[in-house]
């Protein structure tokens, strides 16, 4: 696996910045809950009733090399009559509000898109003719998906494996730099299709059908969207983001599972569990298969799962609603997205560095 690395410090033969931990960080971030509009209800932590704050007190530190913060006027500039875009899952939602916060400090950008649903949404930041998309694609490939907002699912998942989702194919020709994923939807009760029959199914328990297993489809869709980036014509700067743990203990998110620890872990006091084994490094063969017929793309490993892996403290947990404990609601944790601001804030500092050096 390449790693990315910035100039290493004194005395270091090297810096891979996805290596080092997480350091205290008095400054604090660079907005709050109440200088920035676009945090959606349930990151937004504080707002929510959360009264610890010394989530928001660390930022990532690699081993053996400085990490410059984040800065928002250097990004605009950088992007200036450029478009972004993030395709996956709500942790990409997740991250492009964290992104939007530090940038409006600078310039308020205008949603001048957003789909039936608001999980698709498009920003100008005008004096910049920057844009920046977040395109709602939990599996990066054509499904038909019945579930509400809530998780609640009626029926299992249709997914062709052998079909990209042309919401996101149809706009990539217009973007100068995309970060997509995957995720944890390819764990959801699913029905496999190639050629528009079914071959087999995840936690269908359908006799008639084969168990594949989500590690089948989560390689397929892999294979098939990086194949497509790394073959167009079209040059772009692609950031492939790693899967991004979760923090549930005693349960998950629906059997009552929680996250109530106050601090990060060091390294070596927790290890992946075997589902995030398994999809990182289904991860990180499909992106060398990937890179080795790379064509006008720039494709570039964007490896957070490590550094998620120890921040186990910065979840919204039960303030993914509001002052949940008032008796007006039944809580339910939130253990994988991220409060705002929060450590999501820190993948924005190696974003900017692997556009500066890449």
């Amino acid at each position: 696996m390449p790693n990315f690395t910035l100039p290493a410090d004194q005395g270091a033969t090297e810096c891979d910045i996805f290596n080092g931990e997480w350091i205290k960080d008095p400054t604090g971030p660079q907005y709050t809950n109440s200088t920035c509009n676009t945090i959606e209800p349930h990151q937004n932590c504080m707002k929510n009733g959360r009264t610890d704050t010394d989530y928001i007190h660390w930022r990532w530190s690699p081993f053996n090399c400085s990490l410059p913060k984040f800065n928002p006027i250097m990004f605009l500039h950088h992007m200036n009559n450029k478009s972004m875009a993030f395709i996956g899952d709500s942790i990409s939602r997740n991250h492009v509000q964290s992104l939007l916060c530090i940038l409006s400090q600078v310039e308020e950008p205008i949603e001048v898109y957003h789909d039936e649903a608001y999980r698709s949404k498009r920003w100008l930041f005008e004096s910049y003719n920057f844009t920046l998309s977040v395109i709602w694609s939990p599996f990066l490939l054509k499904a038909r998906i019945y579930e509400d907002n809530d998780g609640h699912s009626s029926g299992a998942i249709e997914l062709h494996l052998d079909e990209l989702d042309s919401v996101w194919v149809n706009e990539f020709s217009n973007f100068n730099y995309v970060l997509i994923s995957g995720g944890k939807w390819f764990l959801k009760t699913a029905v496999y299709y190639e050629n528009n029959a079914i071959i087999g199914c995840h936690n269908c328990n359908n006799e008639n059908l084969t168990e594949t297993g989500f590690d089948f489809a989560y390689r397929k869709a892999l294979r098939t969207a990086l194949g497509y980036i790394a073959k167009s014509d079209h040059k772009v700067g692609v950031f492939f983001r790693t899967t991004t743990p979760d923090h549930f203990e005693n349960g998950e998110w629906n059997t009552g599972g929680y996250c109530n620890r106050t601090v990060p872990f060091r390294n070596g006091e927790v290890n992946l569990t075997n589902v995030d084994v398994i999809m990182r490094d289904i991860e990180l063969e499909e992106f060398e298969s990937a890179k080795e017929v790379t064509n006008e793309s720039v494709l570039s490993l964007f490896d957070t799962t490590r550094l998620s892996l120890l921040r186990p403290d910065g979840h919204p947990g039960p303030y993914r609603e509001f002052h949940p404990f008032d008796g007006s609601v039944n809580v339910q944790n939130d253990c994988l997205h991220w409060c705002l601001p929060g450590p999501i804030d820190s993948w924005n500092d190696l974003m900017m560095s692997l556009l500066l050096h890449s």
